[in-house]
């Protein structure tokens, strides 16, 4: 691309752009002019499986080599929900290691944006040992340590401690040096029961429908299309967002106020 194309257009890159809030974002921004560079396993511009290092180094020079090195706005959206390690090694360290990899990219635009997605689950409960090896950046033992509740039949809690871990980076990386000085914000969302493919195998009985609607009650609207995340996401990473940042924006539907109250403030 040359130098008078890149100033024309923003170039947004979107992790997780082959489907859910991903897919959504990625069509949003397409729509209104963006040239997006979309990362994940199949169906997208670089292909790369970011729960392994190799994978975030080969996704992070797919991008550079598509961009010139050039991003108006990075947006981590790839994620999973299992039950296994490899929630914190993509949900984590699979954010984390690409956004700060591109951290170089987005100074050299004129008005950067970044955003990753937390989650509703980042208000439950969660394993500190994990968070903080995470905030240490120790892959190796946030692993061991995610895969000792795996075999204690708590893998389900490794979703909730790696939205917590990503929120709390984002918190004290958006007004780290090269981020705020630099004039990128950075901000998260925090989605409620979005209906994407992750939640799939919940939704496909009575009791995991009941669970979900226990743990993240959302009486405006109830269940969230992808979009409305997106929506969000979108507006973070936009030109007018000029001095948001540091926040995670709740796209739940009121669950958070719900299951928190006036208290949380």
């Amino acid at each position: 691309m040359h130098e008078e194309e890149v100033d024309m257009v923003r170039q947004v890159v979107v992790t997780g752009a082959a489907s859910g809030i991903g897919k959504a974002l990625a069509a949003i921004l397409t729509d209104r002019g963006d040239r997006v560079i979309g990362v994940d396993l199949h169906d997208v511009d670089v292909v790369a499986d970011l729960s392994t290092p190799e994978g975030r180094a080969e996704a992070v020079a797919g991008v550079l080599d598509r961009t010139d090195g050039v991003l108006a706005a990075a947006v981590a959206c790839a994620g999973v929900s299992l039950p296994s390690t490899q929630t914190v090694a993509v949900n984590y360290f699979g954010v984390v290691d690409v956004m700060e990899a591109l951290r170089p990219a987005l100074a050299r635009a004129e008005q950067p944006r970044g955003a990753v997605i937390a989650s509703i689950s980042s208000t439950q409960p969660f394993v500190d040992e994990i968070v903080e090896a995470c905030a240490d950046h120790d892959e190796a033992r946030a692993l061991a340590l995610s895969q000792e509740q795996v075999e204690q039949g708590r893998g389900r809690i490794l979703y909730s401690t790696s939205k917590v871990a990503l929120a709390r980076w984002m918190r004290r990386t958006c007004i780290a040096p090269g981020w705020a000085d630099a004039g990128i914000p950075l901000n998260a969302v925090g989605p409620g029961v979005v209906r994407t493919p992750m939640i799939a195998e919940l939704e496909s009985s009575p009791e995991g429908i009941e669970l979900m609607n226990k743990s993240v009650p959302m009486p405006l609207h109830g269940w969230a299309e992808p979009a409305a995340a997106a929506h969000a996401l979108a507006y973070l990473v936009s030109p007018e967002n000029t001095h948001v940042t540091g926040q995670l924006l709740f796209v739940d539907g009121g669950a958070d106020a719900t299951t928190r109250g006036e208290t949380a403030y």
